[in-house]
């Protein structure tokens, strides 16, 4: 699965942040929101898509709950693009 995660904004520490964004499967764009405890690249980072969202990529033929790990493991390891002005270094842990 190819799966891009672009940060829209992120509010918060490096402890605990909440992160809005979107993610693109196949030319196909959805919303998501995220809770990071220990920064990005730390312990634990909880991500969630609208029911909306799950029912359309149902339809395209996604398993849900792989896009979700996948979406997580992306942000867990920093694989991700970011906006304009935020640095990495201000909360991924490398």
């Amino acid at each position: 699965m190819n799966l891009k995660v672009n940060i829209n904004n992120l509010r918060g520490s490096q402890m605990a942040a909440k992160i809005t964004g979107n993610f693109t499967i196949d030319d196909h764009s959805f919303r998501f929101t995220a809770i990071a405890f220990g920064r990005i690249g730390g312990q634990n980072i909880g991500a969630k898509i609208s029911k909306t969202t799950e029912k359309k990529l149902e339809l395209l033929g996604y398993n849900v709950n792989d896009v979700i790990i996948q979406l997580q493991k992306n942000l867990l390891h920093g694989d991700l693009s970011l906006p304009e002005g935020l640095k990495r270094e201000s909360f991924v842990d490398d």
